[in-house]
């Protein structure tokens, strides 16, 4: 089957074309036709198997009749994270080229009065993160009530993300009667409980079990120890054939580390997190797909987000803590029909293997086992270059503030006995009137209830007889 027996339009078909696709996915095939009807679809299919072209090709359909009005988007796109977010708004400027659509894009890290001077000029295509959707909502630059076509993309990693209460806000502000387009990799309650309150009678499409892995990737397991994981990453990059790979770490700090360690060992090798300013995630994201750097280390920000159709190869460095984490993980490599490899580098700890006993279970399909994988001795150039990535121990960094610098020679005791403030005696001591201090009071002289905040040593005129003035 052709996109041609589809029902899209000349003009879209072109641009199919001129992208280097000419069969749909068993995805696009089932959803495209129902999406051009009208109906709300619900749509189950793993990372990989081409989602966004299911539904931003029947939208620039149904889109080219129609005009859009200031702050009223005549469509919504919400997505999980900005790099998706900006796949998407990629992916409706490449099949749109020969529709007179105007698209916004409004995600964090970029300034609000760009995005409201697009929101101004009107949009047929809204596409968006929740946070920031909402922000300008709130700020009354940016009306719901236009809405014809929702679409909630990767709806499971929106609950990962804590967004479900942002989406759930979303759309009860659309009042527009409107057709929703509802997809997800897996499906747990809270996901469906949020189909069945927001879709009406949707065509539920599953081209492939919820949390299964595509065919085309190898995926392969080795167990080192713990202080073994980047040699034996090292040597996995050396001894495969790579066009470019992905490495996955669960933390934003082991991110920084393995790129440090990569780029020390002389690896092409760039890095992706979350506390990176938008413009150099963007940066970074580019040179990848123009393959100007072969090696990517990201944190799971960029598990569903990265969309690069070659990917040969992805390493988790570090076990997800969730098996949904794993499926979206290796989805990076074996898209569209390609082959992939994938490898996960464990220890045998007792969490570790119980995570990958739930990656197991969750795909029904195990990982292959390497055994042979001997960890052979690098020169001394990549000894020291490891040694310069190891970060600096607490103790070092310590020592750089001068106070919490302490001699290892004894000192001597410089220190003088601590004098009063005052030379007022102690209270059990008798109090003896001086000359030169007649504020104070002798003892039977103190009032009965003491002044609170005084001490016993009260000024006299506090106790003097004030007289009337004639």
């Amino acid at each position: 089957m052709g996109f041609d027996q589809l029902g899209l339009s000349e003009k879209l078909l072109s641009a199919v074309s001129d992208a280097g696709y000419s069969e749909p996915t068993p995805i696009q095939a089932q959803a495209i036709p129902q999406c051009l009807m009208g109906r709300d679809i619900l749509g189950i299919a793993q990372t990989g198997t081409g989602k966004t072209a299911s539904f931003t090709l029947p939208m620039i359909d149904i889109l080219s009749e129609g005009r859009a009005r200031a702050r009223m988007p005549r469509s919504l796109i919400l997505e999980p994270t900005r790099e998706l977010a900006a796949q998407v708004a990629d992916s409706f400027e490449k099949y749109g080229k020969n529709h007179k659509l105007t698209m916004a894009l409004l995600i964090g890290g970029v300034n609000f009065s760009d995005q409201e001077k697009a929101l101004e000029r009107g949009a047929d295509v809204l596409i968006a993160t929740p946070g920031r959707l909402l922000d300008h909502f709130e700020r009354g630059k940016l009306l719901l009530n236009g809405i014809e076509i929702l679409v909630v993309d990767e709806a499971d990693r929106m609950l990962d993300m804590g967004f479900i209460p942002d989406v759930e806000k979303i759309c009860e502000r659309i009042t527009k009667k409107h057709q929703t387009l509802f997809f997800s990799a897996t499906m747990p309650p809270v996901i469906q409980r949020l189909t069945k309150q927001f879709l009406d009678d949707p065509k539920k499409i599953e081209v492939a079990r919820p949390a299964t892995t595509a065919d085309t990737i190898e995926q392969f397991l080795v167990e080192v120890g713990p202080r073994e994981k980047r040699h034996a990453l090292r040597q996995l990059l050396r001894t495969e054939e790579i066009k470019n790979g992905i490495i996955f770490c669960n933390r934003k700090r082991d991110v920084n580390e393995v790129y440090l360690s990569l780029d020390r060992h002389g690896f092409s090798v760039g890095q992706l997190h979350g506390d990176m300013e938008q413009s150099e995630r963007m940066d970074v994201l580019k040179q990848f797909k123009e393959n100007k750097i072969q090696l990517l280390c990201a944190s799971d920000v960029a598990a569903r987000g990265l969309d690069v159709p070659d990917v040969s190869h992805v390493f988790n460095f570090d076990v997800p803590g969730h098996a949904d984490d794993y499926v979206h993980r290796i989805g990076r490599t074996g898209r569209a029909g390609r082959k992939g490899k994938a490898f996960t580098i464990a220890t045998k700890s007792k969490i570790d293997n119980k995570l990958l006993e739930t990656i197991e279970k969750l795909t029904k399909s195990p990982l292959k086992k390497i055994d042979n994988l001997k960890l052979e001795p690098e020169s001394r150039a990549g000894q020291q270059a490891e040694k310069s990535s190891e970060p600096e121990p607490k103790a070092e960094t310590r020592s750089a503030n001068p106070r919490s610098q302490r001699s290892s020679t004894p000192r001597e005791n410089t220190r003088q006995p601590r004098q009063r403030a005052d030379s007022s005696p102690r209270r059990n001591e008798p109090t003896q009137r001086r000359n030169d201090d007649k504020l104070n009071f002798a003892p039977d002289d103190m009032p009965k209830e003491p002044f609170v905040g005084l001490g016993p040593h009260v000024p006299a005129f506090l106790k003097r007889e004030i007289k009337p003035s004639k």
